[in-house]
């Protein structure tokens, strides 16, 4: 095989497997990894989950529910107001790390 010849048969094979290697990231994970989208979706779901259980703690505290106290109804406002904030930073957080990368030159 010419010199030539054996070069463009490697340059073939590298672009399969680079064509390969593309194919298989956008696929789908493996059974039992969790996706990034699925990670943030589950801590949305906690941090919805926390709003909800405040809302209605307190709504049950002001109607008079003799189970529910003023001091778990103060911990679960700050359970979810803590739980928000930190959705908020990483949001933002994301935010400048995508802009950050966007203005690279590359």
């Amino acid at each position: 095989m010419d010199p030539i010849t054996a070069r463009v048969a490697s340059l073939e094979t590298k672009v399969t497997l680079s064509t390969g290697a593309r194919m298989l990231a956008r696929q789908a994970p493996a059974v039992g990894e969790a996706s990034f989208g699925d990670a943030i979706k589950q801590a949305l779901q906690v941090v919805n989950g926390s709003q909800v259980k405040a809302t209605e703690m307190a709504k049950e505290f002001q109607l008079g529910n003799p189970q529910v106290s003023l001091e778990d109804t103060v911990v679960a406002a700050q359970k979810a107001s803590l739980t928000f904030q930190a959705a908020v930073q990483f949001r933002n957080r994301v935010v400048q790390a995508y802009q950050e990368i966007m203005s690279m030159n590359v």
